[in-house]
């Protein structure tokens, strides 16, 4: 039941980065449009009206609205494809209740569990007793670890 939550929530972060960036790339192209919209306006009036200040403004804002929406796109590309969200294994220790037995068992987290929780699963080495939740953690992984010198 646990992977198949961690698969739906996978897929729900994987859903919402495409339409961030679908979104994003709507956006993007309407600047487009709007950018190569001003470079012929700037072109028809340096042609027709003459205007050189206002064609220059004009095919400048036009370049610098192409110029940064076609950066954006390319760095929202890239971004999108690094973002990786990894959920964390979370792991139980359950030990015997029985004195003279130090039977421990390590399992994954189960909903519900909590520490000094009493389990229905019997000992392995004896079958008669019941165990007990003594920790929860988070298993690190070794390239998490960092050493200080």
């Amino acid at each position: 039941m646990r992977m198949k939550n961690m698969v739906q929530n996978q897929t729900q972060t994987e859903s919402a980065n495409k339409k961030i960036s679908t979104y994003l790339t709507l956006i993007v192209l309407i600047v487009m449009a709007l950018a190569i919209t001003a470079i012929f306006i700037s072109v028809e009036t340096y042609l027709v009206a003459g205007d050189q200040l206002a064609a220059l403004v004009l095919a400048g804002i036009g370049l610098l609205a192409m110029t940064l929406s076609l950066f954006l796109l390319f760095q929202s590309r890239r971004q999108t494809a690094q973002v990786k969200i990894e959920v964390p294994k979370v792991m139980t220790t359950l030990e015997c209740t029985a004195q003279g037995c130090n039977s421990k068992t390590v399992r994954e987290f189960q909903r519900g569990d909590y520490v000094y929780k009493d389990v229905d699963i019997p000992c392995p080495k004896c079958p008669t007793t019941k165990q007990m939740i003594t920790a929860i953690y988070k298993e690190v992984k070794e390239k998490e670890k960092t050493f200080n010198v």
